[in-house]
């Protein structure tokens, strides 16, 4: 049954902001999207637990504009997809729904998609962590986007890395100086300056 009590007691439920809400119901994707919005809070769930996320700092969101810069600048010129930034949702189950912090989806019929349902696949799925998202971030979604197929990075401010994650594979690559990545096999892969990148982050480079 759709949790109806106050947003504010829903949000004291969650032990810590930012990890799965330890509750004994197992949350369905309409349940959690059917939430009312609550300006700095970001509800999501992974295989029935419920997320409840803070909004995120400026550095964070720094790191996300200019990934998504870059991922579309290549993704129009190889035509291999669309960039979306969250808040978008990504419903692959009945009990999961997520927010990349940054995802390609691909072309339909070498065409933009209408949205989820029509594309249904991800091919790449970037989480930049934060001090509230680490557990859920580089555990419960990773998994999930792994199951999926995704590609998914897990970017690493503070360490100034990023965890390159393959579909099937239980360890990562990690990548400090250059981040390349190939959603089709026969184009020019995209070659990320991680170095370049963690300095316009840190407003170290324009």
């Amino acid at each position: 049954m759709l949790c109806r009590e106050p947003l504010l007691p829903l949000a004291e439920r969650c032990h810590h902001m930012g990890m799965p809400a330890m509750l004994p119901h197992r949350w369905t994707a309409e349940e959690v999207l059917a939430i009312p919005e609550s300006p700095g809070y970001r509800f999501e769930a992974v295989d029935g637990a419920l997320i409840v996320s803070p909004s995120p700092s400026f550095r964070h969101q720094r790191a996300v504009t200019i990934l998504a810069s870059w991922l579309t600048s290549y993704a129009e010129s190889s035509r291999c997809g669309v960039v979306l930034c969250a808040p978008f949702d990504i419903v692959p189950d009945k009990g999961t729904v997520t927010q990349p912090d940054v995802l390609v989806l691909p072309l339909v019929d070498d065409r933009v998609p209408d949205g989820w349902a029509e594309s249904a696949r991800l091919l790449l799925a970037v989480e930049v962590l934060s001090p509230t998202s680490v557990r859920q971030d580089r555990y419960l979604k990773r998994r999930k986007y792994q199951e999926m197929g995704a590609v998914t990075w897990i970017v690493d401010l503070d360490a100034q890395q990023v965890e390159v994650w393959l579909p099937g594979k239980a360890e990562p690559h990690v990548c400090a100086g250059a981040l390349e990545w190939a959603p089709v096999a026969e184009r020019t892969p995209l070659v990320l300056d991680l170095q370049r990148f963690f300095r316009k982050v840190d407003g170290k480079e324009l």
